[in-house]
C-alpha cells in the first residue's frame, strides 16, 4: 500500500470547538480513514504554517482522495497538502527501472 503524508490547518471554528471540548482527534481521523478504506499510521500536531501532519496508508490515490475530501467536507480542516512517500526499497526499484529506461532513451535530434 502507498504511504501518504498530509499537512493541513484547522479552521477557526474547529479550534474553538476543540478548546471548548477537547477530544482525541486521532481516533476521529483514524475512523474516517478506516471508513474510506485507508489506515492512519500517525497524527502529529505541529507549529508553524500547518497545524497537523498525518501519515496514512491507502491502496490507491482514489481511496486517499476520498478520505481527504470527506475530511475537508466536514468544515473543520483546510489547506490540505498531501505527498506520496516511498520507502527506501521502493525508491531503489524506481531508480533501477529509471536506469533501464535511460539506457533505451534516445535524445531527440541525436537519433
Amino acid at each position: 500500500m502507498a504511504i501518504y503524508i498530509t499537512q493541513g490547518r484547522y479552521t477557526s471554528d474547529a479550534v474553538k470547538g476543540m478548546v471548548a471540548n477537547p477530544k482525541n482527534r486521532e481516533k476521529a481521523v483514524a475512523d474516517l480513514m478506516e471508513k474510506a478504506g485507508a489506515k492512519l499510521l500517525g497524527l502529529y500536531f505541529t507549529f508553524g504554517e500547518y497545524d497537523f501532519l498525518s501519515i496514512s496508508e491507502a491502496p490507491n490515490a482514489e481511496v486517499m482522495a476520498s478520505a481527504l475530501i470527506a475530511g475537508a467536507a466536514s468544515g473543520g480542516v483546510s489547506d490540505l497538502r498531501t505527498s506520496v512517500a516511498m520507502t527506501s526499497k521502493d525508491i531503489i526499484e524506481a531508480f533501477r527501472l529509471a536506469g533501464l529506461q535511460a539506457a533505451r532513451a534516445v535524445t531527440k535530434g541525436l537519433e
